[in-house]
C-alpha cells in the first residue's frame, strides 16, 4: 500500500470529506418531504410566499437606513460626504451577510418544497391552484402551461421548450440535492453525464431568487439559454419567481432590461459579458440594463471559465486610416521565404534519410543533424511526420535536440544556421534567421530594411551633439524610423507566422469571402472571432481576401475578469477535478464531486497503440464493424473536422450507414445526438459535440451491452477524453470506451518523452500490430499532464497581461458609474480638485517657478494664487496645497451658487406660470464651447436647481472619462504590440507592459483631473447678450429706457432616446499565444456559434374584444392588452 493510500483510508480523501459535511444538510431536506406532500398546492405555495416575506423583513431596515442615508448626502459638502458613504457601504454589505444566513436557515424548506412541486408536477397532468395576479399576468401572455378559471390557476404539466412539446417527469434523487448544496454555497459541482446538471440547478437557483437579488444562469450557447429557460421557467413561476432569458431580446431595449430585472435571468456568458461593456459605455442611467452582479450558475463552467477565459469581449470602432496596412504589401516578401524553406526541408528530409541508412557514423551523425533541421524548419511537413514514425526515428531526433538544447541551446545557432527561420512548435512562435533576412529583404538597397535597430546605443550616440536643438532633432528622427521599422517587422512576424503555423480547413476556414476560426475540437465555426495583433489580417493577406480594416477598442473585458464580480459565483461540469487547482488559484472556487445515482457500469479499456494514422484508422473501422455486427450503437470521437471526414469516406466504403457532426452538419446536432442511441448507429463526432444532451439507450441496446465510445487520438487535455468518455454510461447504462492512439499523433510527437518511445521501440512494434497495456496508457495520461501544466503556464502569462488592464479599467468605471447614477460624484469632484492642486505644486516646486504656477493656476482652476512669492519661499508644499485647495474650494461653491442664482427665476416661472413639465435643455458653457444640458423640470423646481449644477458636474465627468478612457485604450494597444519587439532586445515583454501602461495611465489621470475640472470651474449657464440698439431719444422725463435683463433660453429637450450601438461592432478576439492552450483545453460548447434555426413559436392570438385570459372578465383591450 503506497503513503497515499494510507493516509486516504486513515482520513478519508477530499470528496469523502465534502460529503460528509454536507450529508446533515440532505439529512433535514428528506426529514420534510412527509410534511411537505401533506401539504396542499395552496399551502405548498404558501410555504414559499412565508420564505419570501421573511428574508425580505430581514434587510428592510438596512434598506431603509440606505435610503435615509443617499438622501440626507446630497444635503453635505462635497468634503464632508466620505463618512456617510461608508456607512451606506456597511449596510450594504450587513444585506449582504443578512441574506446569506437567511438563505442557509431556509434552505431545507426550500428545497423540500421545489422537490415536492416537481414531483406533483410529474405525477399529475394538472396542477390546480388559487389564482395570483402573476397567475393572471402569465395567462394574459399567451403561456401554454397555465389557464384561469374563475379564482383558480391551472398549471400544466407539458409545455414547449427549445421549439419541442416536452412533459415534465423529473424529480430531483437524493444525490441532486448534494448538488443543489454544493451550488448554493458558491462552489463547483463535477457531475457525470447523464446526471440532470440542468434540474440540479432548480435548486439553489430558485433558493437564490428569493433574496430578490437577480440570479444569472450562464450557458454556453443561446439555444440552452433558451430552452433551459422554457423548460424550468414553469417550476419557478408556480411559486412566484419571475423568469426570462436576455437572448430572446436584441441589446439596450427596454425587453433585455426587463430580463434583467427578473428573479432568474438565463443567457450566454458573451451576451452577459457584452451586456456589461454596453453599461459602461451608456450616457444615460436608462441605457443600463444590467443589475448589480449577485450570484450566478455558470453551466459548462470549465468551459467558460477556463477555455474561453482569457478571449478579450471587445466593443470597437472604426479609426481613422484603419485601411492603410502594410499585410497585402510585404505578402510576396514572406511567401517566397516559406517556400525556399519548404524547398529546403524536402532537400534536408532526402539527406537525412540517405545519410541514417549509411552505416558510417559520422554519416549518420549528419543524418540526424539534417533530420533535426528539418524538423525545426517544418515540423508538420507530412513527410517528415511519416518518417519519424519509423522506428528508432523518434529516438535519434530527441537525442540530436537534447544535444543542441544543452548549455542554454549554445550550439543550437549553428543547427539553424542553414534555415530561413525556426519554428518552435510546443511555444507557437516563428524566429527569422540571418539567411530568412537575407531573402526576405532581396535586392532592396537596404539591407537593414527588415531588422529593427538598436535604438538605445543610437540614441546614446546622439549625446555628443552640442547643439541641443540639432540633438532633439536627430532623436525624434530615429524614433519615428524605429517605429515606422517596429510595424514593419511586426507585419512580417505575424505574415511568417500565418503561413507557418495556421493552415486552412484545420485553424480556420474561408466562408463568403472572410477568414472565420474554427474549433478544432468541434468544427464549430466561431463567428465574431477574430485572432488579435494584426495575425487574422495577415491570415486574410495569405489567403487574398479582402484584409478588414483596424478597428479601435472601446471598451473591452475577458470573461475571467467579468465572472469575478459576482459576489457569489457557483458552476456545474462533468470534467473539472483536472482543473481544481487553476479554479482555485484564479475564482477561489472549490471543486466538490458528487456521487452519482447509480454505480457507473461502463468498462474504460487500455489504450491501443499503433504505429502508423493509416494503421490505427484501418483498426477503427474493422472495430466499428464488428461493434454494429453485435447491435451495438458507437460514437466515434476525433479531435478534428478533418479526421471526421476522413473516417467518413472509410465507412462509406464499407458500405456502412452513419451520421457525421461538425460544422457543416452543425444545424442537425440535436437530432444526430438523439439517434446516437439507436441500435447499430454510427455517429462520428468531434469531441466536445453535443455537449449539453443526453443520448439515452433503449432496453435492446442496454442488453447488446450499451453504448460503444470509440476516440480515434488521446486529446491534449485528459479532460475532454473525459468528456468523451462519459458520452456513455449514464445512470448505470451499460456501455464502453477505449482510445486509439498512433507513434503519429499530435500528443506523441509532441510531448512523449524520450524513455516512452524507447519503450515503444523495445516492444518491437511491426506493421499493423497493436500494443495494448495499463503501462502505456498510463505514459500517455503523463503526457497529457505536460501539456496541460503547459498551457497553464501560458493562460498565467496572459492572466498577468489583463490583469494590468482590469485594475485600471475596474477604476476608471467606478468613477464612470458614480458620474452616471450621481452616486459619490461629489467625492469624486473633491478628489479630483486635490489631486489636480497637488500635481500642479509638485511640478511647480520650486521659489523660481512662482510665476508658472500661478499661471498654470489661473488657466486651469481660475483662482489667483493665495500667497506671495515670498511667502511661497517659506512654505512647505503640504500648506501650499492646504491654501490653494482652500482658495479653489471656495471659488468652485461660488461658482456653482452662480449657476443656482441664474437659474432659478427661470426654472420657477416655467414652472409657477408658464406650468411648463417634463425636460428642458439649460444652455451652459465653459467660454470654449456650449453644452445643451437636458435635466428633469420637476427635479430642479423641488431641489431648488441643485440638481442643474449635479447635472452639469455628471456630463463634464462622464464626456471627460469616456474621451479619454478611448485614447488611452488606442494607447495600450499600440503599447501591447510593441512591446512584443522587446524580446529582440532581450527584455521581458511582460515588465515593459506593466511599468508604460502604468505611467500612460498616470498620465491619462492627471489628463483626465485637468481637463474635467478646468471645465467645471469656467462652467455658467449661457446668457444670450442683447444686440447693440441705435441711439434712441430719451422719453419726457429725460431718462433712456431700462432694457430688460437678459435672461437665459430654456428649451423643451428632445425625448430621451436609447444609446446607438450599431456603429460599434462586437467580437471576440482571439489572443495568438492563447489558440494552443484554447485549443488543448477546448469545451466546443462554450464557444460562439453560428444561429440555431428554431421553430417557429406562437402565442395564442387574442383579439382586442375577447374577454382577456386572465379571468378578470374585462375585454382584452381594457385590460392586459391595454398598452399594446
Amino acid at each position: 500500500m503506497s503513503f497515499n493510500s494510507f493516509i486516504t483510508k486513515i482520513f478519508g480523501n477530499k470528496s469523502t470529506r465534502d460529503l460528509k459535511e454536507i450529508q446533515p444538510i440532505v439529512d433535514k431536506i428528506k426529514a420534510l418531504g412527509p410534511e411537505m406532500q401533506g401539504l396542499t398546492n395552496d399551502g405548498l405555495r404558501q410555504k414559499i410566499t412565508d420564505v419570501r416575506a421573511d428574508i425580505k423583513a430581514s434587510i428592510t431596515a438596512d434598506e431603509e437606513a440606505i435610503t435615509q442615508k443617499k438622501a440626507e448626502v446630497e444635503t453635505l459638502e462635497f468634503d464632508k460626504r466620505q463618512p456617510l458613504w461608508d456607512e451606506i457601504d456597511r449596510h450594504e454589505k450587513n444585506i449582504l451577510d443578512t441574506l446569506e444566513k437567511k438563505l442557509d436557515e431556509h434552505l431545507p424548506v426550500v428545497f423540500a418544497a421545489i422537490r415536492e412541486t416537481a414531483a406533483r408536477f410529474a405525477a399529475n397532468e394538472t396542477v390546480e391552484v388559487t389564482a395570483t395576479d402573476m397567475d393572471r399576468m402569465l395567462a394574459a401572455q399567451g403561456r401554454d402551461f397555465v389557464d384561469i378559471d374563475g379564482d383558480k390557476a391551472i398549471y400544466k404539466n407539458h409545455w414547449l421548450a427549445g421549439g419541442n412539446e416536452i412533459k415534465w417527469d423529473m424529480v430531483h434523487y437524493d444525490v441532486q440535492l448534494i448538488g443543489g448544496i454544493v451550488l448554493h454555497q458558491g462552489k463547483i459541482a463535477e457531475m457525470a453525464t447523464g446526471e440532470g446538471k440542468t434540474l440540479v440547478a432548480t435548486l439553489p437557483v430558485f433558493l437564490r431568487s428569493l433574496s430578490g437579488r437577480g440570479v444569472h444562469v450562464v450557458t454556453v450557447n443561446d439555444y440552452l439559454s433558451k430552452r433551459d429557460s422554457e423548460w424550468m421557467g414553469p417550476l419557478y413561476m408556480f411559486h412566484g419567481s419571475t423568469v426570462d432569458c436576455i437572448d430572446k431580446h436584441q441589446p439596450n431595449t427596454p425587453a433585455r432590461r426587463a430580463a434583467y430585472n427578473c428573479d432568474i435571468t438565463f443567457g450566454t456568458n458573451n451576451e452577459f459579458g457584452f451586456d456589461y461593456l454596453r453599461d459602461n459605455m451608456a450616457m444615460t442611467p436608462g441605457d443600463m440594463v444590467q443589475r448589480k452582479h449577485y450570484y450566478a450558475i455558470v453551466d459548462e463552467v470549465d468551459s467558460v471559465l477556463i477555455d474561453d477565459a482569457r478571449t478579450p469581449l471587445i466593443i470597437s470602432g472604426p479609426v481613422p486610416k484603419g485601411d492603410d496596412q502594410l499585410f497585402n504589401e510585404y505578402r510576396p516578401n514572406v511567401e517566397k521565404v516559406f517556400q525556399a524553406q519548404r524547398r529546403l526541408v524536402t532537400q534536408l528530409l532526402s539527406e537525412a534519410k540517405t545519410k541514417l541508412a549509411s552505416s558510417d557514423k559520422d554519416e549518420q551523425k549528419a543524418g540526424a543533424l539534417a533530420l533535426f533541421r528539418a524538423f525545426k524548419g517544418l515540423p508538420k511537413n507530412g513527410a517528415l511526420i511519416k518518417f519519424l514514425s519509423q522506428e528508432g526515428m523518434k529516438n535519434i531526433l530527441l537525442q540530436t535536440e537534447a544535444y543542441y538544447l544543452q548549455d542554454n541551446s549554445r550550439e543550437m545557432p549553428k543547427a539553424t544556421e542553414v534555415l530561413y527561420f525556426v519554428i518552435d512548435e510546443k511555444n507557437r512562435s516563428v524566429d527569422l534567421t540571418d539567411k530568412g533576412i537575407d531573402e526576405l529583404t532581396g535586392k532592396t538597397d537596404d539591407p537593414q530594411f527588415f531588422v529593427l535597430p538598436d535604438i538605445a546605443a543610437q540614441l546614446s550616440e546622439t549625446e555628443h551633439i552640442a547643439d541641443p536643438n540639432e540633438r532633439q532633432q536627430r532623436k525624434d528622427e530615429l524614433m519615428q524610423e524605429y517605429a515606422v521599422k517596429a510595424e514593419r517587422v511586426h507585419t512580417v512576424s505575424q505574415l511568417l507566422k500565418a503561413y507557418a503555423l495556421f493552415e486552412k480547413d484545420v485553424e480556420y476556414v474561408i466562408d463568403d469571402g472572410k477568414i472565420k476560426i474554427v474549433d478544432e475540437q468541434t468544427g464549430r465555426i466561431m463567428e465574431g472571432r477574430r485572432y488579435s495583433d494584426g495575425l487574422h489580417q495577415a491570415i486574410e493577406a495569405k489567403e487574398g481576401v479582402k484584409v478588414e480594416a483596424a478597428t479601435q477598442t472601446f471598451a473591452t473585458i475577458t470573461l475571467q475578469n467579468y465572472f469575478r464580480m459576482y459576489h457569489k459565483l457557483a458552476g456545474m461540469t462533468g470534467t473539472a477535478e483536472t482543473e481544481a487547482g487553476e479554479f482555485w488559484d484564479i475564482y477561489k472556487l472549490d471543486v466538490v464531486t458528487i456521487p452519482t445515482n447509480r454505480p457507473v457500469a461502463r468498462i474504460d479499456m487500455n489504450d491501443r497503440v499503433y504505429k502508423t494514422k493509416k494503421e490505427k484508422y484501418a483498426a477503427v473501422i474493422d472495430e466499428i464493424v464488428d461493434l454494429v455486427a453485435k447491435g451495438r450503437p458507437v460514437l466515434v470521437g476525433t479531435t478534428s473536422v478533418e479526421i471526421s471526414e476522413l473516417l467518413s469516406r472509410m465507412l462509406q466504403m464499407r458500405n456502412i450507414p452513419h451520421n457525421v457532426l461538425n460544422a457543416k452538419l452543425h444545424q442537425k446536432e440535436a437530432e444526430i445526438v438523439a439517434l446516437a442511441g439507436k441500435v447499430g448507429t454510427v455517429t462520428i463526432a468531434t469531441n466536445m459535440a453535443g455537449r449539453g444532451t443526453d443520448i439515452k439507450l433503449p432496453a435492446e441496446v442496454k442488453e447488446a451491452g450499451g453504448l460503444a465510445i470509440i476516440g480515434t487520438e488521446r486529446h491534449e487535455s485528459r479532460r475532454v477524453d473525459r468528456q468523451l468518455r462519459g458520452r456513455s454510461g449514464r445512470q448505470g447504462d451499460p456501455g464502453s470506451s477505449v482510445f486509439y492512439v498512433s507513434f503519429e499523433d499530435q500528443l506523441m510527437r509532441l510531448f512523449a518523452t524520450d524513455s516512452v518511445m524507447k519503450m515503444l521501440d523495445t516492444m518491437g512494434l511491426k506493421e499493423g500490430e497493436r500494443i495494448e497495456s495499463k503501462m502505456v496508457s498510463h505514459a500517455i495520461e503523463n503526457a497529457q499532464k505536460r501539456v496541460e501544466e503547459n498551457n497553464f503556464g501560458i493562460r498565467k502569462r496572459l492572466l498577468e497581461y489583463d490583469d494590468v488592464m482590469n485594475k485600471q479599467r475596474t477604476y476608471i468605471y467606478s468613477r464612470r458609474h458614480h458620474a452616471l447614477l450621481g452616486e459619490r460624484i461629489g467625492i469624486d469632484i473633491a478628489n479630483m480638485l486635490w489631486d489636480c492642486i497637488e500635481n500642479l505644486v509638485n511640478t511647480h516646486d520650486t521659489p523660481a517657478d512662482y510665476g508658472d504656477l500661478s499661471l498654470e493656476l489661473f488657466k486651469i482652476l481660475t483662482i489667483e494664487t493665495p500667497f506671495t512669492e515670498d511667502e511661497y519661499r517659506n512654505m512647505s508644499k503640504e500648506e501650499a496645497i492646504e491654501k490653494i485647495h482652500d482658495a479653489a474650494q471656495e471659488a468652485f461653491q461660488r461658482k456653482s451658487q452662480r449657476i443656482i442664482e441664474v437659474a432659478l427665476p427661470v426654472i420657477n416661472d416655467c414652472v409657477e406660470n408658464r406650468h411648463m413639465e417634463g425636460r428642458i435643455a439649460v444652455p451652459m458653457t465653459d467660454g470654449k464651447r456650449y453644452y445643451n444640458l437636458v435635466v428633469d423640470l420637476g427635479k430642479a423646481y423641488e431641489s431648488g436647481c441643485r440638481d442643474i449644477v449635479k447635472e452639469w458636474h455628471k456630463a463634464i465627468l462622464l464626456f471627460t472619462i469616456d474621451e479619454l478612457w478611448k485614447e488611452h485604450l488606442r494607447e495600450l494597444d499600440q503599447l501591447r504590440q510593441s512591446v512584443q519587439n522587446a524580446s529582440y532586445e532581450q527584455k521581458d515583454p511582460l515588465v515593459i507592459y506593466k511599468v508604460e501602461s502604468f505611467h500612460l495611465f498616470e498620465a491619462m489621470l492627471n489628463r483626465l483631473n485637468v481637463k474635467a475640472m478646468s471645465t467645471l470651474m469656467r462652467g455658467q449657464i449661457y446668457i444670450p447678450q442683447p444686440a447693440p440698439r441705435p441711439d434712441t431719444p430719451a422719453d419726457e422725463s429725460g431718462e433712456e429706457p431700462q432694457a430688460a435683463k437678459p435672461q437665459p433660453k430654456v428649451e423643451r429637450a428632445m425625448p430621451e432616446r436609447p444609446n446607438d450601438y450599431s456603429q460599434y461592432r462586437t467580437n471576440k478576439d482571439e489572443l495568438a499565444e492563447n489558440a494552443a492552450a484554447n485549443r488543448a483545453a477546448s469545451q466546443g460548447a462554450g464557444q460562439a456559434q453560428r444561429q440555431r434555426p428554431m421553430p417557429a413559436k406562437a402565442a395564442p392570438k387574442i383579439n382586442r374584444n375577447d374577454p382577456c385570459p386572465c379571468g378578470s372578465g374585462k375585454k382584452y383591450k381594457n385590460c392586459h392588452g391595454r398598452n399594446l
